[in-house]
């Protein structure tokens, strides 16, 4: 392979790690059993190395070098882990993209971190075709990540990942680059204005995170794990990671759904998954309707993330899986996933955490959501102002992001500020109360309330509106619009009339109206709200003129109590 690569730089980060030293491991794991089930397909560690070696020797042949930028855009499968790590064994930067995006938000992705080649499937194949006319300049390959359809099979210049595993010599197993500043990965997470912003990730990062889990989780070679995040994430990634470190075996399907899940861990004896909430109502509600179903005693392990478990959830999660033993994780992509971990039902005493649910009452100003202790390589500190024991959380660590990719990483010492609020008990455990930024955490994807705002106030219909985040069992937080309309304006209640007819010259606007505005204007389905509140009288102020969020909230909140019970 015909690498061009700084040796200087090479030896500075030769011992921090690379995430494909676990190629070496998985060659030789489970005695020659199946390492990965992704539908009809099988394969032992020996076939998955082969397939990661020849893809990483193809794409070394066309020319992807040290430090390239490779943006992938699709659905969960087999290829998808053999893309991530053939790309980082030839020093490349895999940067996964968001299949649910529009594609003015993935061309946004795409213009910050300048790709050189991307990959999609058939779930994004439309990509290429809008890229003619709105051309990403960086792009100089497209590849197709399975088979193509029919619209691009004529193409010329679009590559597959079949041909690119067409090669005569196949790379050394152990001759991999790193990329500069050893980075591995570029994840995507919203920033303030709700554009995609890429976290550059280290492979120390990587291999630091998937050593926490296989020590607290207890992941081991006997695995068998399914995929049920996306590998566009950092949860579904460093996680698919730690099991690629252990040697254990993948049940990949292409996006979670809950009858497919359940049916991959009855038929394939699933030992272990992550959840978010959303994933663990979508899995009992289906299970209730599944007469006689038996396939909770093989799972061991559920790791859960993106927001906390109710009681109720957590009550049903250990009657469906009694053997497995629930944790719970707090982190975010900034810091390769998990910060904090906590253990809410072990199987061995068959008794719940009850720091899970309790809020400490010995301070009315001490309250909030226990999500348990640091990892081991995990620094945390509060930053409060005067002697108040909540404040800003920071963090230092191996685990920290090398830099937002178009940004120098701004830090004092290695500390990053987390964006959240919360607190530390005497024994160590970390308290959430809230976001210093209004961001909501909606079915495991992150809302930011400007920019929705930004898009309805677009309306004619539309004079002021707030955009928040409810509780909600299924969501963790229900993304809920409060609109204040402009004059010569009716309002329409769901499922309802008004109480008068629309006047001369009067138009109408309701929820629904709304909602199909937002799709009209490309916004992603998870960022709609799912309710609309019409608000009569004008958003409260602070004497500095910004909004009061929390009280808006906390009214629209005892209105939809009333109105509309079963949403909360």
């Amino acid at each position: 392979m015909n690498k061009q690569f700084d040796h200087s730089q090479q030896q500075q980060v030769v011992q921090a790690g690379h995430i494909c030293q676990c190629l070496s491991r998985i060659s030789t794991a489970r005695c020659g059993r199946t390492v990965i089930i992704f539908g009809d397909r099988r394969k032992t560690g020996v076939e998955f190395v082969e397939s990661v070696r020849k893809l990483a020797t193809g794409l070394s042949e066309i020319g992807l070098r040290s430090g390239d930028v490779v943006a992938i855009a699709a659905l969960n499968s087999d290829l998808y882990l053999e893309w991530l790590l053939a790309i980082t064994f030839v020093g490349g930067i895999a940067a996964p993209l968001n299949y649910r995006w529009n594609f003015e938000e993935a061309r946004s992705a795409m213009e910050v971190v300048k790709p050189v080649m991307l990959v999609v499937d058939e779930s994004c194949h439309t990509w290429y075709s809008q890229l003619q006319h709105n051309k990403v300049d960086s792009i100089r390959w497209y590849v197709f990540i399975g088979e193509p359809p029919s619209s691009l099979i004529s193409t010329s210049d679009v590559l597959t990942t079949e041909a690119l595993k067409r090669t005569l010599e196949i790379s050394p197993l152990f001759d991999y680059c790193w990329a500069p500043d050893g980075i591995a990965l570029i994840c995507f997470t919203s920033g303030t204005t709700g554009r995609p912003k890429g976290v550059a990730i280290s492979h120390t990062s990587l291999i630091v995170q998937s050593l926490a889990k296989i020590a607290i989780v207890g992941y081991n070679e006997d695995d068998v794990y399914l995929h049920t995040a996306p590998l566009c994430h950092i949860g579904g990634i460093s996680s698919g990671m730690t099991m690629l470190m252990v040697g254990a075996c993948h049940v990949l399907m292409p996006k979670f759904e809950a009858h497919l899940a359940l049916y991959a861990i009855q038929q394939h004896h699933v030992s272990s998954l992550i959840t978010v909430p959303t994933m663990m109502v979508d899995l009992i509600s289906m299970i209730r309707y599944i007469l006689g179903w038996r396939g909770g005693e093989s799972t061991k392990k559920i790791l859960n993330g993106g927001g906390g478990l109710s009681v109720d959830l957590i009550r049903d999660a250990t009657t469906i899986f009694p053997t497995a033993k629930l944790l719970s994780a707090y982190g975010m992509t900034e810091t390769c996933s998990s910060l904090t971990f906590m253990t809410i039902y072990d199987p061995t005493n068959g008794k719940l955490d009850e720091s899970n649910r309790r809020v400490k009452s010995e301070s009315a100003r001490r309250t909030g959501v226990c999500v348990g202790k640091p990892a081991p390589h995990v620094e945390i500190q509060i930053i409060g102002e005067g002697s108040s024991p909540i404040g800003r959380i920071l963090t230092r660590g191996p685990h920290v992001m090398v830099k937002y990719w178009d940004q120098y990483l701004v830090s004092k010492q290695g500390w990053i500020d987390t964006g959240d609020l919360g607190w530390i008990d005497q024994c160590g455990e970390l308290w959430l109360v809230g976001r210093s930024k209004d961001r909501i955490k909606s079915g495991g994807e992150n809302v930011h309330p400007e920019e929705v705002e930004a898009v309805l106030s677009k309306h004619p219909g539309v004079s002021s509106i707030l955009i928040m985040g409810i509780p909600n069992a299924r969501l963790s937080e229900m993304v809920i619009g409060c609109v204040r309309i402009r004059e010569n304006w009716l309002w329409i209640n769901e499922n309802s009339t008004s109480d008068r007819l629309p006047e001369k010259g009067e138009q109408i606007l309701s929820s629904e109206i709304l909602q199909k505005y937002c799709k009209q204007m490309n916004l992603s389905r998870f960022k709609i709200p799912k309710i609309f509140l019409l608000w009569r009288k004008p958003f409260p102020l602070t004497s500095t003129g910004k909004l009061r969020r929390n009280e808006v909230r906390t009214e629209a909140i005892s209105q939809l109590q009333l109105m509309l019970p079963s949403y909360l």
